[in-house]
């Protein structure tokens, strides 16, 4: 429970900090509350079994991206960070197939996916460019994929949390999105930090056996 508190402190400060444009506080208080996800997931006994080696894995992986996207004019930094967050993704995907899964579910929900990822796209193509082009659908399917494989896994009877926190990394991945690619503004940030720290707890809790 301490970690889970200290990464909503963290978070806090961070968005006071962002609001504020204070940078050595952004990279401060943003990694503290990626560490605090990480050991939140230890905590739960991530160890213990193969499904919570591998969200660990995903764990680090989304990590890894709070970093790389922490410098606001590096494109090679936010190639970098979508690439080890959609490592992560692929990670979570990889857990959740460890587990019972409803055939029936995954193939709903993918359709259903399939169809919002396809609206997500034309929302952002007008302002890819390069190899964003490319990379950007690439991402949505993989997320895609994340969320389809979490819902199958709540319809084979997991707990809810799974569904649930791949449904808010998911989402707060457009905050991302809408920030870097189309306009930046406070209000996208002040929903999508909190959204993605609760979503990335919500999956570290589900390791508990």
């Amino acid at each position: 429970m301490s970690w889970i508190v200290l990464c909503a402190v963290a978070c806090g400060l961070l968005l006071w900090c962002e609001r504020r444009a204070w940078r050595p506080g952004i990279w401060s208080f943003k990694m503290l509350a990626a560490s605090a996800f990480v050991a939140t997931a230890l905590s739960a006994g991530a160890l213990e079994s193969v499904y919570g080696q591998i969200v660990l894995i995903g764990l680090g992986l989304c990590w890894l991206g709070d970093l790389l996207l922490i410098p606001q004019r590096s494109e090679a930094a936010f190639l970098a960070g979508i690439g080890s967050f959609l490592l992560g993704h692929v990670a979570y995907t990889v857990a959740f197939f460890t587990l019972p899964l409803s055939g029936g579910a995954l193939a709903v929900a993918g359709a259903a996916v399939a169809v919002l990822g396809v609206f997500v796209l034309r929302w952002l193509r007008p302002h890819l460019d390069g190899i964003f082009r490319a990379a950007v659908p690439a991402y949505i399917v993989v997320i895609g994929a994340m969320l389809a494989t979490a819902i199958a896994t709540f319809a084979a009877g997991a707990t809810a949390g799974i569904a649930i926190g791949a449904a808010m990394f998911a989402v707060s991945d457009l905050s991302v999105a809408r920030n870097r690619l189309i306009r930046e503004d406070f209000a996208t940030v002040a929903w999508g930090l909190p959204l993605y720290f609760a979503g990335q707890l919500v999956l570290a809790c589900s390791v508990a056996g």
